[in-house]
Formats: C-alpha cells, structure tokens, sequence
C-alpha cells in the first residue's frame, strides 16, 4: 500500500509528512493571537506584538516585514490598512518571530522529566483497495531529546525539520517506514 516517498499516495493513501504534523503541533503549543489578521484585533495584535521593543521590531524585519516606520505608525493608528500582501507578511513575520520567542521555554517543556509521550496516528487508508491495504497501528513512543526538532522549527528550516523528525521515528524499529506520512501527531508540553 504505502510504496515510496516519491509516489506517497498512489493507491489512494491520504496523510501528511509526519514533520508537518509536528510542525503544526509544536505552532498549537507556541499559543499566540488566534484571531485572523485580516481583522482589526488580530492585526493590531500581532502589530503590537512585533512593534512593542526594539528587539521585537528587529525581529519583525529579520522576519520579512520591511516597511517604513512610518507606515508602521500609519497602521498602528489606523490611518491606513496594509495591503493583502503585507497582512500575508504581517502575518508570516508575527509566526516566526513567535516560534523564536518560545522555542527556549517549548524545549524546556519537552525535554523535561526524559522526553516527552508522542503519539503517532497512521496515514489514512479509507480509499485504499481492500487488497493493497496495511495494519498500520497508532503508535506511540518517548522522544527524549527535542533539541533539533525544536531548533529547525523555529527557524523555519523545513528540510531540516524533516530530517530531525526522520532521525526520531527510526526508533520504531523496521516498521518507522510506515509513519513518514501520519493523519496526525500528537503531544503536550
């Protein structure tokens, strides 16, 4: 059923790569403004949050935000609003710096008292042939040192958030073959 990475879902197999369900975890646990920056609270949220120190708007900049201070000041008085692409970066640059600011004390979470519990849910099978179909069970298991996941995460390195990943689920023994593509993956911290 699940043949290679290269043709991942050629009998009907539905998941995503087991880095992005982490990913996409480790951005639930990182909290942050929920409300959409396309509305005013949400976009004078994450205006504050990138604006507040000096450090902060660095940070903003490093992150992509690039516009004047004082259109900056425009926005945060709501004499103009940003365009669409700049809500987009708005919005990309409030996430990195985000997972910046929180990677230390997220890290600090996971690694304390030996690792923390992960638990694995497999790729979805429903629309698979009865014949091409695998047991591919739930699995769980302790990842103790989340140093690396935690570090590409927050900078953003995608590859090597999927080589860090990759590097953990070969503790599932010969079966680790079978969790590179998961409905999803689960953990607290």
């Amino acid at each position: 059923m699940v043949a290679t990475l290269n043709d991942f879902g050629k009998f009907g197999a539905r998941g995503i790569k087991g880095s992005d369900a982490v990913a996409r975890k480790l951005d639930e646990l990182a909290d942050g403004i929920v409300t959409p920056v396309t509305v005013k609270r949400g976009l004078m949220a994450r205006l504050h949050y990138l604006t507040r120190t000096e450090h902060s708007r660095r940070a903003a900049r490093d992150a992509g935000l690039t516009v004047t201070d004082r259109t900056l000041q425009a926005w945060l008085e709501g004499k103009r609003r940003p365009s669409s692409a700049n809500l987009e970066r708005i919005d990309a640059a409030y996430r990195q710096v985000r997972r910046h600011n929180v990677a230390r004390h997220l890290l600090r979470r996971l690694n304390s008292a030996g690792g923390t519990r992960v638990k694995i849910h497999p790729l979805n099978q429903s629309q698979v042939p009865r014949p091409l179909q695998r047991l591919v069970e739930y699995r769980t298991m302790n990842v103790r040192r989340w140093d690396r996941i935690v570090e590409t995460w927050a900078s953003g390195d995608h590859q090597g958030l999927d080589d860090a990943w990759e590097d953990v689920i070969v503790d599932l023994g010969s079966q680790w073959g079978q969790y590179q593509y998961v409905t999803n993956i689960g953990f607290a911290a």
